[in-house]
């Protein structure tokens, strides 16, 4: 069980920590014809923009309350209601994530009391759904920002199968998928793709792999200020029909447990999805829920990472490796490294959570990446894993960098890449074994020097020049 060792510095260096609003607005963003707007200065929604841009490469709908100095002190309910009703009578959008920031909580505004007051002024947007959520930025994470905004888009549109009357199961076929903050779009992506393969229909909460994976819509896309792709609410609305409820990601258990609850839909829990036990697992519990057995194709995919963890078990086994990541994404690399005999030698998290105390390590720092680079100086670290933060610490230290989460703003395509299931671990592993590879070379069979070659050496050297004398004189 790994010791959780709390921040003692009075400020950051380098800072790994991604904002609990722009967590929120990611979940956001995987919903169908909706905008999030954050409720805050300029300032903070402007910074989130340009990492979302910078990451996924496409624009990105995100609003502002725009809160000034005054509204900060007198009180900002009325930009709230405003900005509300501007967007819902200009974008018509079906659902408007209303998220708050630092400065929001800290002046006290009261988002749900604010949205009754949008409700009362304008009751002509009643069909656009609001969803309020508490995101402090100088708390938590990305990750707990999205699973809270998951949590209140369940609360807001789920109905109770207790006192709504909605059947359990009604849709036999249907399968519930709460996707956590560490999955990139084509993770969403191969999961929709193997419940499909049992003869399931998935509906996915958030759905970024259909929203932000990097389509070019019919219409030309400034046309619209909202997302294209992504779940529908009224797909949301309808969870409580389905036979189950697939939670990926410690971070969402909440959520999942909630749904149970309250829809009495069976939820099943996956903390990882990488490496070969934990994509099992997940392959065993769809052959459970729908009867079908397993498809070959899943076979031949599990063989081939079977081969792959043979071809670089030579480079990874007693590897050192330094993460920086959220604690469900530390949690699934170190499970990965620890199955090929590899170390984690340093982690360091942005936010505690109860996943951690199962992360294959003596210690886990809830700190920065200065934190992290005199950590992985003193434990000799190989190689080190985060976003694109980590990149300058790698150079200072040495040593390579694989790039993984959110923000990747100096590598093209790393929201596309594929982490999970069979095929997403064996690029994954291959990858890390070539870093090993082309940065140490330790295990190259290096050229033996006997301990006589230097002796025969000195003597050739010394008999040279009566060699060459004797044949001038012949």
């Amino acid at each position: 069980m790994a010791e959780i060792i709390r921040r003692n510095k009075a400020l950051s260096v380098s800072p790994i920590k991604t904002s609990q609003p722009i967590g929120a607005s990611l979940a956001f963003l995987g919903i169908n014809k909706a905008i999030p707007m954050m409720h805050g200065s300029q300032g903070c929604t402007a910074f989130g923009k340009v990492f979302f841009v910078r990451h996924f490469r496409e624009p990105i709908p995100l609003q502002t309350t725009a809160m000034d100095q005054v509204a900060s002190i007198m009180g900002a309910d009325d930009n709230i209601v405003e900005g509300l009703k501007a967007i819902a009578e200009k974008s018509k959008p079906a659902l408007i994530g209303l998220v708050t920031t630092g400065l929001s909580e800290m002046q006290g505004t009261d988002i749900k009391g604010a949205v009754r007051k949008f409700r009362q002024t304008y009751p002509e947007y009643a069909a656009v759904a609001v969803i309020p959520v508490n995101t402090p930025d100088f708390v938590g994470c990305l990750e707990t920002g999205f699973s809270h905004a998951i949590e209140a888009l369940l609360s807001e549109l789920v109905p109770s199968a207790k006192t709504e009357g909605v059947q359990v199961g009604k849709r036999q076929h249907q399968v519930t998928i709460l996707a956590g903050a560490m999955l990139t779009p084509s993770d969403v992506e191969l999961l929709k793709e193997t419940v499909e393969s049992f003869g399931l229909r998935p509906i996915v909460l958030p759905d970024i792999g259909d929203s932000l994976d990097g389509h070019a819509p019919e219409e030309n896309y400034t046309s619209t200020p909202l997302t294209t792709g992504g779940t529908s609410v009224s797909e949301i609305s309808s969870l409580g029909m389905s036979v189950a409820t697939l939670v990926i990601g410690h971070s969402l258990r909440k959520a999942g447990a909630w749904l149970q609850t309250q829809t009495e839909v069976p939820s099943y829990y996956f903390d990882n999805l990488m490496g070969l036990a934990a994509f099992d697992e997940f392959l065993f519990t769809l052959q459970q829920i729908s009867g079908v057995a397993v498809p070959a194709k899943f076979e031949r995919q599990r063989t081939q990472l079977q081969d792959a963890m043979l071809d670089t078990h030579f480079m990874l086994g007693q590897m050192r490796v330094a993460v920086a990541a959220d604690p469900d994404e530390l949690y699934c690399f170190s499970q990965l490294i620890e199955s090929m005999g590899g170390e984690l030698v340093a982690a360091v998290v942005p936010a505690g959570a109860a996943v951690l105390e199962k992360v294959a390590i003596a210690q886990v720092k809830i700190g920065d990446l200065e934190d992290l680079e005199i950590m992985a100086r003193e434990k000799k670290a190989q190689l080190l894993i985060g976003n694109s933060h980590t990149v300058d610490s790698a150079e200072r230290l040495g040593v390579p960098v694989l790039r993984a989460s959110f923000p990747q703003y100096d590598y093209v395509g790393g929201y596309q890449r594929l982490w999970i299931g069979y095929k997403g671990t064996r690029q994954t592993l291959f990858d890390l074994a070539n870093l090993m590879l082309s940065h140490h070379a330790q295990h190259e069979i290096h050229p033996y020097h006997s301990i006589y070659s230097q002796k025969f050496d000195t003597e050739e050297t010394t008999h040279e020049p009566e060699k060459t004398l004797a044949s001038s004189r012949v």
